[in-house]
């Protein structure tokens, strides 16, 4: 039950309260939760471990629909459905290739931008509930669909759906998930990313040559499942408890905490230690609307949080990710053969992001953003190059490069981008920052959409694979803002994160620098004797 305003009012006075805000425990408890391991924090914190991985879930529903709708034009009875006959094949025209792929990413801008507005309105949770339901309309509209225009509707609405499920999740996660598996629960996020499209390449495999509508419908009625086991545990969803001290909710934060499994006489210094992160950075975020993003005290900190989602888009993802059943086709496979390489392609997906559940805070985001982006540059010079040739053996390299290049984009940028965009953004405004970052993902996402049909197709440029040599030339410029603007992040605290942007310290100095966060925990670990960890 929430709190009325008057006794959230009496609550936020609370004398525990005023006194834990006064005191060093809640410096010390944030030093506890710095240096306690991996292993620990996963048996101290398992259930706001669990409900991260609720908040993996709604992505894997999002990851779903991405897959579906870029992948149901690699199957022959969608085509012979929507398309024409052409050269002897059935082709779906360019236009609603464009269509039903770029206009449900814009959709996907609008949902994130308005979850947004919502999230810190009326909470997290409740964002998420209305994400749901509005998901279920476009399920059921492209499961439904006769005709490609209604087919373009349904894809529409559960773009805004998807938008919201990506911009409360990642937010979500990202408040809740212990500092120690911060950088691993954010990685999961990523690996939702990676989990979804590993389901429906299954399904297309067993279901895509068959005769009937069914061959695709399938594939669109599965997403019922992750709905619907999504909506029966919402009601037991902890509201973040960041966006409840941010309205001065302090009890519901408090009962929030509790149903995270934080032990009762932490409860007080977590308070302590949120409260004091949202006071720090209030009068630099002060008025919270989108134009607060782009203030010149915040301005630096939103782009160093969108970069690197804009870096997934402009990396070379979408034409992979959305094109290779299709070029596999083109190529001579036959349309289980390609299904069964897209299965390949999911699995060295969730591979590549499970290896950097291990490596992304030994490595950090840094530098495993820029060595990823070189080598993924290097890979797509050399499949355009490959593309230029017209030999079996060149267009099977051209697939075994697109391979390699799945597993390495979730082992780097794949992974390091959620990351990055959950810890840098400021706290008030982290789901703003989110939704203006996915926003600009999906913006460019929807312009590949409409381009890349036009650039790739027989019947239209027919560049083919040399379509690569277009996002080789884009990954280098993002090599040299990662070399010279994206500071290290990893285990860094969102209070020392707010230091170091406030005091403008230079990106390449950000893992060396010595924050006063740090000296103070010191002094207070000094002062206390240290604090043994075998008490965490």
């Amino acid at each position: 039950m929430s709190s009325s305003p008057n006794n959230d009012k009496e609550d936020k006075h609370s004398p525990e309260i005023e006194q834990i805000e006064n005191s060093d425990r809640g410096v010390a408890q944030l030093s506890k939760e710095t240096q306690i391991g991996k292993v620990k924090a996963l048996r101290k914190y398992t259930k706001s471990i669990l409900w991260c991985i609720y908040g993996a879930w709604c992505l894997i529903l999002a990851s779903f629909e991405n897959l579906a709708g870029g992948q149901v034009i690699g199957i022959p009875q969608f085509r012979k459905d929507f398309g024409h006959v052409y050269a002897g094949n059935y082709v779906l025209d360019g236009s609603w290739q464009s269509a039903i792929n770029g206009a449900p990413v814009a959709a996907v801008a609008i949902g994130t931008l308005g979850a947004a507005y919502l999230a810190d309105k009326i909470g997290r949770k409740y964002t998420l509930l209305i994400g749901l339901v509005i998901g279920y309309v476009g399920i059921t509209l492209e499961v439904t669909a006769k005709t490609i225009e209604l087919f373009f509707v349904g894809k529409f609405i559960n773009g805004v759906a998807i938008g919201t499920h990506t911009s409360v999740a990642v937010s979500y996660v990202g408040e809740i998930a212990p500092l120690a598996l911060r950088g691993v629960m954010t990685a999961i996020c990523a690996f939702a990313f990676t989990f979804g499209p590993f389901i429906g390449a299954i399904i297309m495999n067993y279901t895509s040559d068959t005769d009937g509508r069914w061959a695709y419908r399938a594939l669109f009625s599965s997403q019922y499942g992750f709905a619907v086991i999504a909506t029966v545990v919402w009601p037991f969803m902890p509201e973040s408890p960041w966006w409840l001290l941010s309205v001065d909710k302090d009890a519901a934060a408090a009962k929030s905490l509790n149903s995270l499994g934080i032990p009762g006489d932490e409860i007080p210094t977590h308070i302590a230690r949120i409260k004091a992160t949202l006071s720090m950075i209030r009068d630099e975020t002060e008025g919270v609307t989108y134009m607060e993003c782009f203030r010149l005290s915040n301005l630096r900190r939103t782009i160093i949080s969108i970069a690197p989602m804009s870096f997934v888009a402009l990396s070379g993802v979408y034409f992979i990710g959305s094109y290779f059943t299709y070029y596999a086709q083109l190529a001579g496979y036959t349309a289980r053969e390609s299904f069964q390489l897209q299965i390949a392609q999911q699995t060295l997906s969730m591979f590549g992001n499970i290896l950097s559940w291990f490596v992304i805070d030994r490595v950090g985001r840094r530098d495993l953003t820029f060595w990823g982006l070189v080598v993924l540059t290097i890979v797509l010079m050399i499949a355009g190059g490959l593309g230029t040739l017209s030999e079996v053996p060149a267009i099977k390299g051209v697939i075994a490069l697109e391979l390699f290049y799945v597993w390495c984009f979730n082992l780097t940028v794949g992974s390091t981008a959620f990351t990055l965009l959950a810890e840098t953004a400021t706290s008030r405004l982290r789901v703003k920052s989110i939704a203006i970052s996915v926003a600009l993902q999906n913006g460019l996402f929807t312009m590949w959409a409409f381009v890349i049909p036009f650039i790739f197709n027989p019947d239209k440029a027919n560049l083919g694979a040399k379509t690569a040599f277009i996002f080789g030339g884009i990954s280098v410029l993002c090599i040299v803002y990662v070399w010279f603007y994206q500071p290290e992040t990893a285990g860094r605290s969102y209070a020392e994160l707010d230091e170091m942007f406030m005091k403008r310290v230079p990106a390449r100095k950000f893992k060396t620098y010595k924050t006063e966060v740090e000296v103070r925990d010191e002094a207070v670990l000094e002062k206390n004797n240290g604090v043994d960890e075998k008490d965490v």
